[in-house]
């Protein structure tokens, strides 16, 4: 059985990456890793910050695959933020519906849904249900903003409806799992939108020059830091159990299911 599973930036894939032993693979420029549990064949893919990111990165992921390549299941995975109150930090959802904040004429159907068996295996691992994710185009700093948009989902973040979408083009079956990073009552301390870089990637240099504007946020950037570095670990603990408990399904009841989907 053959699992993808993404994150958007290095430091939410690095506390699972230290739990077990990834190997680096360069593709044609895609920052991928591989490793195996018990007759699961895992990657792991870093897309970079945002929807164009991922979208680049599942599309050479696609370019890549041939037939017998191709991915059973893909994980969209990472951070999140909360859009409504109840959600807590370190929280691991997975929700059941993504809404896209840019329309996508090559859509039959919107929003999309994840695969409701694998998701409920996540329920029962312990992940708390979320019905809808949103997928914005900016990370969303304030939270004002974040409340406009609690009308429409219960978390949010800038990578999952374009990974979903594309992972569904393949055939494979999906899932989110994602661990809130922030609430929904708190402002961020920086604009992190400013200090994405080229790579897609959060630049330190970005981040100090923001700093800089405003010294006196810097206990709130600590304090944001430690809160994402425990949610990353919190979601490493969990993916490395439910991945490891996908190895009881039956490789060709998945691509069945896949077929009929």
């Amino acid at each position: 059985m053959r699992v993808l599973v993404t994150f958007a930036v290095d430091e939410e894939f690095a506390p699972w990456r230290k739990m077990r032993h990834f190997r680096s693979i360069d593709y044609d420029g895609l920052r991928l890793w591989k490793t195996s549990s018990e007759g699961v064949e895992i990657t792991a893919l870093v897309t970079g910050i945002g929807t164009q990111a991922a979208a680049q990165a599942m599309g050479l992921m696609m370019s890549m695959a041939d037939e017998d390549r191709y991915f059973d299941i893909c994980i969209s995975s990472g951070l999140a933020g909360a859009l409504k109150k109840g959600l807590h930090t370190g929280d691991i959802i997975a929700p059941q519906v993504l809404l896209a904040e840019r329309a996508h004429a090559d859509l039959t159907s919107d929003p999309l849904r994840v695969d409701d068996d694998l998701r409920q295996r996540a329920l029962g691992t312990g992940a708390i249900c979320s019905d809808c994710l949103f997928t914005t185009e900016k990370v969303l700093v304030k939270a004002q903003q974040k409340q406009i948009c609690a009308s429409r989902a219960q978390s949010v973040d800038m990578e999952s409806f374009e990974i979903v979408k594309q992972a569904k083009e393949w055939g494979a079956r999906t899932l989110v799992l994602r661990a809130i990073s922030d609430l929904a009552e708190e402002d961020l301390p920086i604009d992190f939108n400013r200090t994405i870089s080229k790579e897609n990637q959060i630049s330190v240099v970005k981040v100090v020059m923001e700093l800089a504007k405003n010294p006196f946020v810097l206990p709130r950037l600590l304090r944001f830091g430690k809160q994402s570095r425990y949610a990353a670990q919190r979601l490493a603990n969990f993916l490395d159990e439910y991945v490891q408990a996908l190895s009881a399904l039956d490789p060709g009841h998945l691509k069945q299911q896949a077929v009929a989907r």
